[in-house]
């Protein structure tokens, strides 16, 4: 077989930031099974996406291409990577944990008699793969066995794409070739549509780089701009626990958690949030957890890296202020 495969997507004619983690995934499994990590692009004509990858501590980059990949569909990307794997024989295929992937992965890895390990939160020696049970409040603990190729995809936030910049670049390029698949147009059963947002707007903050999250102690709509005054100052985006857009004081494309999105910002500030399970699950990628809560006692304090005990009605325009003199 033939070592670690990585299937990445492309958004807005790039690599997808969750892609990009997604190859630190594969890095990771290559270390952990002592094999290659690769990485495959699918589409019509993938040659400036494959670009991306010059230079990258990678073996292989397969561009798999035909015209009637030009748009996604289950169809053709199931084909066309079915193909594939059953060329190159390998170990594992490893997904970012997308919509996309979750429309065809699992009906790619039934076609090879196989199952999707989805979502996975982390990597260890076995490979044993983890993923999360009942909105974060267990661990689940998977082992591939048999023959044939372990289908995985991992979470957001959860493997550092920023690692694979510090420490898997090297000199060099990755060797880029071409797979073309086989493919009829009466093997394609549906039509090209729109990508599936899992908001109807365009907030993406599983991109943001800092994020300030709003909760229950807010109290009042009207309260909003003072957390929205502060993000502004930290060139940061506005998040919400699950209540904020239950109630409808922000909308829910700004919702941080199991339901909403997951995210893992550099600076992930929390005002007013007590810190529930299901709000966890969704922030623990960051990679700087401040939190402002006027109860010691609140979950939030426990992952978070500093920890402000007080009034956020205090605490946040003192905040502000200092960040605005910083920037002085």
């Amino acid at each position: 077989m033939s070592g670690i495969w990585v299937v990445v997507e492309e958004r807005d004619g790039r690599v997808s930031r969750i892609s990009w983690e997604a190859v630190a995934a594969g890095q990771q499994l290559a270390a952990l099974t002592g094999q290659s990590a690769n990485a495959v692009l699918v589409g019509a004509q993938t040659e400036s996406l494959a670009a991306e990858f010059a230079g990258r501590a990678l073996g292989k980059v397969i561009r798999v291409e035909h015209p009637m990949l030009a748009a996604y569909t289950a169809d053709g990307f199931t084909l066309a990577l079915q193909q594939f794997i059953e060329k190159e024989r390998p170990t594992h295929v490893v997904f970012p944990h997308t919509y996309q992937v979750r429309d065809y992965a699992p009906a790619l890895a039934a076609r090879l008699g196989q199952v999707l390990i989805g979502d996975l939160t982390a990597l260890g020696e076995g490979p044993v793969f983890t993923r999360q049970l009942m909105q974060g409040r267990l661990s689940g603990f998977y082992r591939h066995t048999g023959g044939g190729p372990c289908f995985v995809s991992v979470q957001a936030g959860a493997f550092r794409a920023v690692e694979l910049d510090a420490a898997a670049i090297k000199s060099g390029s990755a060797e880029i070739s071409v797979f073309s698949p086989t493919i009829e147009p009466a093997q394609i059963r549906t039509k090209p549509s729109e990508r599936f947002r899992g908001a109807a707007q365009t907030v993406d903050l599983a991109s943001a780089q800092r994020i300030v999250s709003v909760g229950r102690g807010i109290k009042d709509p009207g309260n909003l701009p003072l957390v929205q005054e502060l993000a502004t100052a930290l060139s940061a985006e506005l998040g919400a626990s699950r209540p904020i857009c239950d109630n409808g004081w922000l909308p829910t494309e700004r919702q941080v958690g199991s339901s909403g999105q997951t995210v893992s910002p550099k600076l992930y500030l929390a005002v007013g949030i007590s810190g529930a399970i299901q709000h966890l699950v969704g922030m623990k990628g960051s990679q700087c957890v401040v939190a402002i809560n006027k109860d010691p006692g609140a979950p939030i304090f426990e992952v978070a890296d500093y920890g402000i005990v007080g009034d956020l009605f205090e605490v946040v325009p003192a905040l502000t202020e200092a960040v605005k003199a910083a920037k002085q």
